[in-house]
């Protein structure tokens, strides 16, 4: 019997020891994927630049020359260090070359360039001026609008597009009012660009998340996690270590957002000038069209970027396309990031 006991105790010993383990193996992912990552993409060669396009300051990174240029444009309230679980292996096969949005990151925080309009005629100076050869332009949701600009007003600067889940027709009116973007951060950067009293916009961003929402009874303990974290560590982005690094992601790049970039979605300008349809219906060159997973909530609002009949629409559109579905979330080059270059190598194959 105590011969029996013995070996059931040392089962359990050992069980939670293994589960101790994998708790803390998960922690440290969830903490430090990032500066892992990072630490991937300086032994890939990358080094980071500035340059002054069009008046403003545009912050970059650059690999080293192993193919043809490809340019990347992230989405709203990353910066171009989202890329890094993707920027080692695609620096193999291109010349890259990716950039921190007006807004965002290290470049310039300036209204008057938070359109596509204007940030489109930005990047493809950026393209004459600091690459100085046609590339291929790759952008993610709202860089992936930037990039459909790009390649229907200036085609002899890009050889082909890829479009990573970006919003095309759900960010005009009046079918923006029910999608997620709207309700969460365009609608929380405009009251907060409009109050002006609360600094700190991770805090009131965690505070008025139409995210949180759907975390129910943990949403409160999740804001009181937030404020402590804030008080504690106000020079670094907001880290849960219980969050996979999925969630962190999206509020590891809020320090160096500049609310007013989502203000323009609130009110239409980012989209002044910019018919989605018309638009497509310019471009030429061959170009990949990325559909994530997509679903409407209770309330009959839209958490993707875009759904099927928005995809298929923007396909029948385009001359040249290839659509692809994938089981992603809308950030797929960092879910999925194998996937991701994957794809821009066949694109690299396709295009010659």
């Amino acid at each position: 019997m105590k011969r029996a006991f013995g070996i059931v105790l040392k089962a359990l010993m050992g069980l939670v020891l293994l589960l101790g383990a994998a708790f803390g193996v998960y922690v440290y992912n969830n903490l430090t994927y990032h500066d892992r990552a990072m630490a991937e993409v300086k032994r890939a060669g990358f080094v980071e630049k500035d340059v002054t396009v069009g008046g403003s300051r545009i912050h970059y990174a650059e690999g080293p020359d192993n193919g043809p240029a490809l340019l990347l444009i992230h989405g709203q309230i990353m910066d171009w260090t989202s890329y890094a679980r993707v920027l080692p292996d695609l620096a193999e096969e291109y010349h890259v070359f990716v950039v921190d949005c007006h807004g965002h990151g290290k470049s310039d925080k300036d209204p008057r360039k938070y359109s596509a309009r204007a940030m489109g005629r930005d990047l493809a100076q950026f393209i004459r001026q600091v690459i100085g050869e046609p590339a291929v332009v790759s952008g993610h949701s709202s860089g992936g609008l930037l990039a459909v600009w790009l390649a229907a007003h200036y085609p002899e600067w890009v050889r082909g597009a890829v479009f990573e889940d970006p919003p095309l027709f759900t960010t005009l009116f009046p079918r923006a009012e029910k999608t997620f973007n709207y309700v969460d951060l365009s609608t929380i950067c405009h009251r907060f660009v409009q109050q002006g009293e609360e600094s700190d916009f991770t805090l009131y961003y965690v505070r008025n998340s139409y995210l949180l929402k759907f975390f129910q009874d943990a949403r409160p303990g999740m804001i009181r996690y937030a404020e402590n974290y804030r008080k504690k560590h106000r020079d670094r982005p907001l880290r849960y270590w219980f969050m996979p690094p999925v969630m962190n992601e999206g509020f590891r790049t809020l320090p160096d957002y500049d609310p007013r970039f989502g203000a323009a979605f609130y009110d239409g300008s980012w989209n002044e000038g910019f018919d989605h349809a018309a638009v497509l219906k310019k471009i030429e060159k061959p170009t990949v069209l990325i559909l994530a997973n997509w679903s409407y909530d209770e309330n009959g609002i839209l958490l993707a970027a875009m759904d099927g009949k928005d995809a298929r629409r923007a396909h029948t559109l385009l001359k040249n396309n290839r659509l692809i579905k994938v089981d992603s979330g809308h950030n797929f080059h960092f879910e999925k990031p194998r996937e991701f270059v994957r794809i821009l190598l066949d694109f690299k194959e396709r295009i010659g």
